[in-house]
């Protein structure tokens, strides 16, 4: 039996030598308790700017006897004691265990800083128990690779110095050195999976075969390796193949490959965007139904978390996009315009990027609605009238983005769209700008800086301004389902209070609703306005968008 030491728990950190700080994650148990215990005889030996964090989850009623205990340790240990308290939702069919994992790290991530170094206590047995339960769960080499010795927690670094002790080496540490702990009663629970693997399978396992918990941890190891030569050569190949913007992949790039790398290529590329990746069968849906299908289609695969979807050859993942807003205006008097549903705001910027307010070139401001059809737009210096639809096409913005544009007007006037055309007649060389940013803005469906479409006038970086609260008038959302945006019974929901109905006259010309069918076409969207005559709409007060 091999004790642990501070020497060798120090050559654990050898890696970062200029770490700022080293949190312990102290849940006042044997094993973080021998950690903490460990670090503290360490610092006598180099000097560390140790500290310890105690994350209460709220599920157990002598929550505050472990804080109690925590504390009175780091006084003795003379380590300062950050407390976290946690308020886990659990949803239907949530594993309790995961939640609270994934509530611990989250708290873990947002206290530690840049280059920081956050220890947690796991040891050989976690790991066996780690592996057993991947297997069960049927996982693939990242699963089964378990948990690894260091890993990136946000800016900062985790690190498991202990993997390589069995919890028998860590208990006759702490009975010799004199160690209290607390034993947490829930480890006795064998409703959990863990505790069952644990108080059942890995004794009768260790009856027959004694090192049984270093050869799990053994090919836990191996299949790190191969994790990382699989996600090497994944990361090579998404350089390869990587569609028509940044962030996407080509997807006849992507099926000429084999269907192996295929799943690594997809599991990689979606870990790299921060997306929850999928399961077997969510990947077999992903070749089947976006990679096989015709270009003129939008297919939808998701998950809990994330979204796939086909815009001609390319792949695009992306969070769950949030409702659509509907039929109504939002009123923009002055200062920068915060949209609802996060996307994103909008400023307006003279040629030398200083703010405007737009009552400054339209007295009465300007008005903002979404999903406005039957639309033309004169970009730029283009000669002619153009129906919106069009302009998106050949922007290539894919579909399920385009009800979220906003859509600038002067009473009737189409003035800009988003921040992608400007519309007015004529378009002189003002130098105004609109710039559009943050949110859904950032989605990689939408042009980018050098890639921006025909007529674009495009913004410099604005600077900080007031940020104005909007006035709302008869917003709705609408639901997106996998087929179709339909109506949703929330209407107007999270758009704040003021939200009224539109005023009379406005309901005419406001026309927000956006019909969306699969027509076989480029883009599914039907538009109003089949015919285009001269670029005004009824109503209209003219020119607009000029500064006199």
């Amino acid at each position: 039996m091999a004790l642990p030491t501070p020497e060798r728990l120090l050559q654990a950190l050898d890696p970062f030598p200029n770490a700022p700080r080293l949190w312990v994650a102290l849940s006042g148990g044997l094993d973080s308790t021998v950690l903490l215990h460990l670090l503290v005889a360490a610092r006598e030996l180099r000097p560390l700017d140790l500290a310890a964090i105690h994350v209460d989850h709220g599920l157990s009623p002598t929550a505050g006897d472990w804080a109690d205990h925590c504390q009175r340790l780091c006084d003795q240990l003379a380590v300062p004691l950050t407390l976290r308290h946690l308020a886990l939702q659990r949803q239907r069919g949530e594993s309790l265990e995961a939640l609270a994992r994934a509530g611990r790290y989250a708290a873990l991530s947002a206290i530690a800083g840049p280059g920081d170094l956050v220890l947690t206590a796991q040891h050989q047995d976690d790991q066996a128990e780690t592996l057993l339960l991947a297997l069960l769960r049927g996982s693939g080499v990242k699963g089964l690779a378990a948990m690894p010795r260091r890993a990136r927690l946000g800016e900062a670094w985790l690190l498991r110095p202990l993997l390589g002790y069995r919890r028998a080496e860590l208990l006759a540490y702490a009975r010799a050195q004199g160690l209290t702990w607390i034993e947490d009663p829930s480890n006795g629970d064998l409703d959990f999976d863990r505790n069952y693997l644990r108080a059942r399978i890995l004794p009768l396992l260790a009856e027959r075969w004694p090192a049984c918990a270093a050869s799990l941890s053994r090919s836990a190891a191996h299949c790190a390796e191969a994790q990382d030569l699989i996600a090497g050569l994944a990361a090579r190949e998404i350089a390869l193949i990587e569609g028509s913007r940044a962030g996407t992949l080509s997807l006849a790039a992507l099926a000429a490959r084999a269907p192996a790398l295929q799943a690594a290529v997809l599991r990689h590329w979606l870990a790299d965007l921060g997306l929850p990746t999928p399961d077997s069968r969510h990947l077999g849906r992903i070749r089947a139904e976006l990679m096989r299908a015709r270009p003129d289609r939008t297919p939808l695969v998701a998950w809990p978390g994330c979204e796939t979807r086909r815009y001609r050859d390319d792949l695009y993942a992306m969070a769950p996009l949030p409702p659509v807003p509907g039929a109504g205006v939002l009123e923009w008097l002055g200062g920068e315009l915060t949209l609802p549903a996060g996307l994103g705001c909008l400023r307006l910027l003279d040629r030398l990027g200083a703010r405007l307010d737009p009552t400054a070139c339209w007295p009465a401001g300007l008005e903002v609605r979404f999903g406005a059809r039957g639309l033309v737009c004169r970009p730029g210096d283009q000669p002619h009238q153009r129906r919106l639809k069009h302009l998106f096409q050949e922007a290539a913005i894919p579909p399920w983005l385009r009800p979220y544009v906003p859509c600038l007007f002067d009473g009737a006037q189409l003035v800009a769209v988003g921040d992608l055309w400007r519309c007015t007649l004529p378009t002189p060389d003002d130098g105004i700008r609109l710039h559009w940013e943050g949110g859904i803005r950032d989605h990689p469906g939408f042009p980018q800086a050098a890639d921006q479409p025909p007529g674009h006038r495009g913004p410099e970086a604005c600077p900080d301004v007031t940020v104005q609260t909007p006035r709302l008038h008869g917003l709705g959302s609408i639901a997106q389902t996998t087929d179709s945006l339909a109506p949703s019974p929330l209407a107007g929901e999270g758009w704040g209070e003021g939200s009224e109905r539109l005023r009379p006259g406005e309901a005419a010309r406001s026309k927000a609703a956006l019909d969306i069918e699969n027509d076989g076409g480029d883009d599914q969207v039907i538009d109003d306005a089949e015919h285009v005559d001269g670029g005004q709409h009824e109503g209209s007060r003219g020119e607009g968008g000029v500064c006199s």
